[in-house]
């Protein structure tokens, strides 16, 4: 009998799909043969930024399309299977299933000193669990993403190390530390998008992993973006230890005639959750912090130290430091005490910090922070990224090299002092409520070795200013003897309430700052 297929009809649709999927694979490995390094991921993105942009098949097959969350859940790598175990190396990766939210598959690739090799969907890599499929009938379906594996913590398991899923998402641990933040390749207009436009999440569409030698140290994965208005190649050499880094060198390419042009380029974008802390505490939780950042940091390339306090606000909030060349940029979790987070399965306090330090000249740009209102602990609302003062033509590469640190206890600090906490709240006051009303007061600690260099009886203060929204009421500082700190108490009262408030301070002693800058912004009423 003769099959006889619809243009509507799904088995024939995969089919093409298979048929697109081993052809972009060929092309891959026709490459790949003559030696496949940064500049062979170069070429494809800048042939792709040539031309227009095609979306991903996103159809998934009709019985893996009706499984849900958990059943989706059930469908699992079989660990025997990873890549590399065979060969007993000191990397092994794992892949990920498609389906219900991650419906757009990825190609996978392993590179080896003879070449490249597609890594073909196999359906006997994957554990079914109790679902009622039929995963012979796929073809080469294609991955989500993948993750890697190496004896992070001991040296009788290797653990789970970094994971790439999803757009341009991915993620790393160090030694000791639980899933916390993400990074990604690209950000393209979070906020400042021309009218009509969103925000366009960039995708890797391809991986190449490289495989290690059996006394490598380090791991290379190279991947190729893609997007409406972008493309990009990226290196990502990973190493993992007690900070776990990741090296990112990318070129990015902007795609001529792809419409509307880009508002807002974000490099080495970080997302994280921040639901509340000790500068915005909530009643009705038991848990005195809910968050995986508590902080932005950032080292400009004028020499001056910021920390940010993040927050949840009613309404998205943009904030942005303009610098030329900086030293670097974080969203960190500097708080690493169990008592401030009192929960026993979500560890917040084993939550990665993630600090990004530039490799190469950056120019002239400014760090953004993007601050949304989250209703719980399940969403990412914190955004920050890099964004370059110009543009380049199209068809000329924007090149970034980074170094992404994800870091536990011992975390970048600067160098002379930092703020150890921020609390908002009154004491005992004899204002009145009306008074108190339009007024704010936090009580900052610092710590670092300019200051505990210090005699206690040191003539140490506080250099504070506030824009024309604010006037500073009250400003003290004194050596906490309990903790061997310097506390800063600062009262300032807002002239109007549906306006915010800018509020910097810094610790001096001698007309010299021994402290980073506190930066702070008191969100309208």
């Amino acid at each position: 009998m003769q099959a006889v297929f619809s243009l509507s009809s799904p088995l024939l649709r995969h089919a093409q799909r298979t048929v697109g999927l081993l052809a972009l694979a060929l092309v891959a490995a026709k490459a790949q043969a003559q030696g496949f390094d940064f500049d062979s991921v170069t070429r494809l993105a800048r042939e792709r930024a040539e031309k227009p942009y095609r979306a991903a098949g996103d159809k998934l097959p009709a019985d893996l399309a009706k499984l849900n969350y958990d059943q989706v859940r059930d469908i699992r790598w079989r660990p025997d299977r990873a890549l590399w175990r065979a060969e007993k190396l000191p990397f092994e990766a794992m892949f990920f299933h498609l389906g219900l939210y991650q419906k757009e598959p990825v190609l996978i690739n392993e590179v080896t000193p003879q070449g490249a090799r597609h890594i073909s969907y196999n359906r006997a890599d994957f554990d079914y669990g109790k679902n009622q499929v039929k995963p012979e009938a796929w073809g080469d379906l294609g991955f989500a993403g993948f993750r890697l594996h190496n004896h992070l913590n001991s040296n009788a398991y290797k653990d789970e190390l970094v994971v790439f899923q999803g757009a341009s998402y991915f993620r790393a641990l160090g030694k000791g530390q639980q899933y916390g933040l993400s990074a990604r390749g690209l950000a393209i207009d979070t906020v400042g998008a021309p009218p009509g436009q969103s925000e366009e999440f960039p995708r890797f569409t391809e991986f190449w992993l490289v495989r290690p030698d059996p006394l490598s140290t380090q791991v290379t994965v190279y991947a190729l973006l893609d997007s409406p208005r972008a493309t990009g190649a990226y290196r990502f050499d990973i190493q993992p230890g007690t900070q776990t880094t990741t090296t990112v060198r990318s070129r990015i390419f902007v795609r001529p005639g792809a419409g509307k042009p880009i508002g807002t380029l974000g490099i080495a974008p970080l997302t994280s959750m921040f639901f509340f802390g000790e500068n915005q505490p909530r009643k009705d939780d038991f848990r005195p912090e809910v968050h995986d950042s508590d902080g932005l940091m950032i080292a400009t390339g004028e020499g001056e130290w910021l920390w940010r306090p993040l927050q949840n606000p009613k309404q998205t909030v943009v904030t942005s430091f303009a610098t030329k060349n900086p030293k670097g940029f974080g969203l960190m979790q500097r708080d690493r005490q169990w008592a401030s987070y009192e929960d026993v399965e979500a560890r917040y306090e084993r939550r990665p910090s993630a600090w990004v330090r530039p490799l190469n000249d950056w120019g002239p740009g400014r760090v953004e922070l993007v601050q949304l209102n989250t209703p719980d602990e399940t969403h990412d609302n914190i955004v920050a990224y890099w964004v370059p003062a110009q543009l380049p033509a199209p068809g000329q590469p924007l090149e970034f090299a980074y170094e992404l640190s994800w870091q536990g206890d011992e975390q970048q600090r600067p160098p002379g002092g930092w703020v150890t906490q921020s609390r908002r709240g009154m004491g005992y006051t004899k204002e009145t409520a009306a008074a108190l009303r339009q007024q704010a007061q936090f009580v900052v600690d610092f710590d670092g070795p300019a200051l505990k260099a210090l005699p206690p009886e040191a003539a140490v203060k506080a250099v504070v200013s506030t824009d024309a929204n604010g006037k500073v009421l009250e400003n003290i500082v004194y050596r906490n003897p309990a903790t061997d700190q310097w506390r800063m108490t600062v009262r300032v009262q807002r002239q109007k309430a549906d306006r915010p408030i800018e509020l910097r301070a810094f610790l001096q002693h001698d007309n010299n700052a021994v402290s980073e800058t506190w930066t702070h912004i008191i969100l309208p009423e």
